[in-house]
């Protein structure tokens, strides 16, 4: 399989994390009972960042919506980064590095924070980014004696 056919696959899943994440706002598991306890103190508790005054909640969202366009970034620049690929793989390889190790990061935060699905998509995304960077290796030229 190509280098970019690889990326394209790659910006796809990467778009599906960030449709996947985002469809899950407000990122509460459950609703009522000690969820409502939980998100009302986050909501409640105010204080003063810098001139603003914010909650708990406000961060969590705030957090929650950057990561969602971070995702949406990383989707396209992987999309943008294949065709780099099909016509100067020597200068995608970095980029592609760059978001192998990312996404290797954003594995280990997974496996120690949350769930299957993104789980399942941070693996995917991570093999497929992995393979994408074994195709772009360079090759060493046969020596002459």
């Amino acid at each position: 399989m190509t280098p970019r056919r690889l990326l394209r696959i790659a910006a796809v899943l990467s778009f599906l994390f960030f449709l996947g994440h985002t469809a899950g706002m407000p990122w509460t598991p459950s609703t009522g009972g000690h969820t409502d306890l939980v998100v009302g103190g986050m909501k409640s508790f105010t204080f003063d960042v810098f001139g603003s005054t914010r909650s708990y909640w406000d961060f969590y969202q705030g957090f929650g919506l950057i990561q969602s366009v971070l995702q949406l970034l990383g989707a396209v620049v992987l999309w943008l980064v294949a065709g780099l690929a099909a016509d100067a793989p020597a200068r995608a390889r970095p980029f592609v590095l760059a978001f192998l190790v990312a996404n290797v990061a954003q594995l280990v935060l997974v496996v120690r924070f949350f769930f299957l699905p993104p789980l399942v998509l941070s693996v995917a995304v991570t093999l497929v980014l992995g393979l994408a960077a074994w195709t772009l290796r360079p090759h060493n030229a046969p020596t002459g004696s």
